[in-house]
């Protein structure tokens, strides 16, 4: 049976989260010349009201969450939290319509960065600080701050954990759940920070360093830039940004050992090291051809390389360069990009380069299986076996991944719109990246889409968001049957 309570409780607390968010928000309006200060004002209060009435209802310190609840917690919650996250935008002063405001707030929560915006500039300061928030609010997910405080609810938070943690990893930073989910905000407060002082040092005004520190360890993309980040010429920038956007497609866990100093704890992660070579040897390979067709000097063609792959990698989306000008074959390797991810444990999105590497083992010892059919051949990940079930939940998720990409493909490809750009579309969206190619490319915007596409595309962010399992696992009979 499940428990209507904690449920209630719980999306209450992230509604009332959300509501203080949007309150920070307004000094930047009030400096602003008070443009849609007004707007995140009653969207706060409306925010505020509804999570104190969730939250109070009926609750029960005592109340416990199994996995359905914990399951259910996760997808209603994204859920609401899109909805009051598109009341700015309605209440705003650009008369953004409903669709295309919840399109944005989805956007920005799932961290994916498509917009329905043409003229980024030409928005008041206000919304555009409330967009780079909703990406960092997004991007370690709300739901693991809300664990952290859990305690004071008497709720218990494992299943929560479980279902929100991006990423098939069970590393832990600290044996208690709680303390987890304290250090990880901790690390990506702490690097956020770092990233603000480094990009005003190297020219950023306070208002674009902010943002742009928010949304790339958020691995967002949203940008305060028509350009986005090819607006700011300073090389240095373009290096820091690579760099931490490499970082926040790290898993949290390794760079939590790396900066405790535990170096080889670092290097003892296959999945890290995997991440880091396949990363190198793509800027060399990119970089170089770049460099032969004379596209940029030498080295312009390897920080351009460099930044658009990280970018995509990690599924940050930002840009310097028009990738889709580079010729057939290397636009073929970005959009093969959108499909590869960041690692677990990140706040990146895609399929992670752990499923790649399960999938890349068990497929070349099928070969040997074949060989020996009677020998017991097992899959190790950090010299540590794998257990049968996580290798067929893998494996189950990217058939899952495939099917859901083809249909959003043809979906879109029905609504009207063009091969070229239903493929871009549909990978960009459920891999939360951005940009695509067709035209979602990195130059485009999403806003020319009609309104039943904005829905398929939104739909599809919240599956790749929330790892696919955490929304399908709701449509199944299994779900609501009665233990």
């Amino acid at each position: 049976m499940i428990n209507i309570q904690p449920i209630s409780n719980v999306i209450g607390v992230l509604l009332i989260m959300v509501s203080i968010m949007m309150f920070l928000c307004i000094p930047f309006g009030i400096l602003d010349g008070f443009r849609d200060a007004e707007a995140l004002m009653y969207s706060g209060f409306i925010t505020l009201g509804v999570g104190l009435v969730s939250w109070l209802y009926k609750f029960k310190s005592s109340a416990s969450i199994n996995k359905r609840e914990g399951y259910l917690i996760v997808a209603l919650g994204w859920m609401f939290m899109s909805l009051a996250s598109s009341l700015p935008y309605i209440f705003s002063e650009m008369n953004v319509s409903s669709i295309d405001s919840l399109f944005e707030s989805i956007s920005g929560l799932t961290t994916t960065g498509a917009t329905i915006f043409s003229d980024i500039e030409g928005l008041p300061k206000t919304l555009l600080t409330w967009r780079s928030l909703t990406q960092w609010i997004g991007g370690m997910g709300i739901i693991v701050l809300t664990i952290a405080i859990f305690p004071l609810l008497g709720i218990g938070g494992i299943e929560l954990f479980v279902a929100e943690a991006p990423g098939p990893t069970s590393d832990k930073i600290h044996p208690r759940i709680q303390e987890t989910a304290k250090r990880l905000w901790l690390l990506y407060v702490g690097l956020t920070a770092f990233l603000f002082l480094l990009l005003m040092a190297f020219g950023m005004t306070g208002f674009d360093a902010i943002n742009h520190a928010l949304t790339t360890m958020a691995t967002g993309g949203f940008s305060t830039k028509n350009d986005s980040v090819a607006y700011f010429t300073n090389p240095a920038i373009h290096y820091v940004l690579i760099l931490f956007m490499f970082l926040a497609g790290t898993n949290y866990t390794v760079i939590y050992f790396g900066l405790k100093g535990k170096f080889k704890n670092v290097w003892s992660s296959e999945e890290f090291r995997v991440y880091l070579i396949f990363t190198l040897l793509l800027i060399l390979v990119v970089g170089s051809i770049l460099y032969a067709h004379s596209l940029y000097g030498f080295e312009e063609s390897f920080r351009a390389a460099a930044f658009q792959i990280v970018s995509l990698m990690t599924t940050t989306g930002f840009i310097t360069a028009d990738y889709t000008t580079w010729g057939f074959g290397l636009t073929a390797i970005i959009f093969i990009l959108l499909f590869i991810g960041g690692s677990a444990g990140s706040t990146s999105g895609g399929i992670k380069i752990i499923r790649h590497l399960v999938l890349f083992k068990n497929s070349l010892l099928e070969f040997k299986r074949l060989l020996h059919p009677r020998a017991i051949i097992r899959i190790k990940m950090n010299k540590k076996l794998v257990d049968g079930k996580i290798i067929t939940h893998i494996l189950v998720f990217l058939l899952l991944y495939i099917l859901l990409f083809l249909f959003g493909t043809v979906t879109l490809c029905g609504l009207g719109i063009d091969f070229k750009t239903a493929l871009g579309a549909a990978a960009t969206s459920l891999g939360n990246v951005g940009p695509g190619i067709g035209e979602v490319g990195p130059v485009d915007n999403f806003g020319w889409f009609p309104g039943s596409v904005k829905f398929v595309l939104a739909f599809l962010m919240l599956l790749g968001r929330l790892e696919i399992f955490t929304i399908l696992i709701l449509f199944t009979p299994y779900f609501w049957k009665k233990a």
